[in-house]
């Protein structure tokens, strides 16, 4: 089905947050600096809107119509009603909420609690909270469930590991002690590999999932950090934080074939369902940068609102 102009449906008076969100995919950009969500149309790499989003806004993760926003200050996620942008409840964690993250089929949200050295695991059906699983590594940022949402990755920035949590009992299992404090974490499709950012040491690491250790390691760019992987598995993206670049790795090779020059502080990455365009948070900038992923060039540079953290697409 062909999208509508937003043009066209403003000059027939439609131009409605709930159908802008039928005519998806749109990215959703935290700005941690103004506490907003710009609203990025993905057809036309237009700002569409924003709505607030708390004091502090960093990770997102969507569930149906709720997107869920760890508010830093306010130790919580806040619910967002993309349909209305309007706020709905808020579930209280621990200090610092970090990065977010929704099980594939949706039904449950992780969120790391980085002071709480903790993961809290959120009921999508109640909105409530589930359980906090507590991990051995200080200061956990992210907690990325595999694909089949039998495990939790959760890389602990300042204990230089990877905590490995089995989801069904909700404990963790293993840790692997890797580069420099780790950052973001991707998935293949099928989840038999992980890769992880180690920022300070600026390295990538690829970890086999069904034995929970490290295949192999490289050198990335400069303060390597977040990671994304391309919906066919073929490639990964990392941006490197000190280069202002985004490094591409084919997984056949586990080497790096491309590098992209975009905004200062490149930090969370999203890519589209096709997987023809990506979608890069600049820090320093107040930026996304969007690179077609065909060629491996920068299309253009957006400008959201004040330190985006990240994005995510729906």
């Amino acid at each position: 089905m062909r999208r509508p102009h937003f043009q066209h449906l403003a000059a027939i008076g439609l131009m409605s947050f709930s159908v802008l969100a039928l005519a998806a995919p749109f990215a959703y950009v935290p700005n941690e600096g103004s506490g907003t969500i710009s609203i990025i149309d993905t057809a036309t790499d237009k700002v569409v809107g924003d709505m607030p989003a708390g004091k502090k806004p960093r990770g997102l993760a969507f569930s149906g119509n709720w997107l869920y926003v760890s508010d830093q200050p306010n130790n919580s996620v806040q619910l967002i009603d993309i349909e209305t942008r309007k706020m709905g409840p808020a579930v209280d964690l621990g200090k610092s909420p970090e990065g977010v993250y929704a099980s594939s089929d949706g039904r449950w949200i992780a969120a790391a609690v980085e002071e709480n050295d903790e993961v809290t695991i959120i009921d999508t059906k109640t909105n409530k909270l589930d359980s906090n699983i507590k991990v051995q590594g200080e200061n956990p940022e992210h907690a990325v469930f595999s694909p089949d949402g039998k495990t939790l990755l959760v890389s602990a920035e300042d204990g230089g590991a990877l905590d490995i949590i089995d989801f069904a009992t909700r404990k963790q299992v293993a840790q692997l002690k890797i580069g420099d404090r780790p950052r973001g974490i991707g998935f293949l499709p099928d989840g038999s590999r992980a890769y992880v950012a180690a920022e300070n040491s600026s390295e990538i690491y690829v970890i086999d999932m069904a034995t929970h250790k490290v295949l192999t390691h490289l050198k990335g760019g400069t303060r390597s950090n977040g990671v994304t992987v391309h919906p066919d598995g073929k490639r990964v993206y990392i941006s490197n934080g000190g280069d202002g670049t985004v490094s591409v790795l084919d997984t056949a090779s586990n080497k790096i074939i491309a590098t992209v020059p975009v905004g200062q502080r490149p930090w969370n990455m999203a890519i589209t369902p096709d997987g023809k365009k990506l979608y890069v948070a600049n820090g320093r900038s107040d930026s996304v940068s969007v690179i077609d992923t065909e060629k491996n060039v920068k299309l253009q540079d957006i400008t959201v609102g004040v330190r985006p953290w990240g994005v995510v697409i729906k």
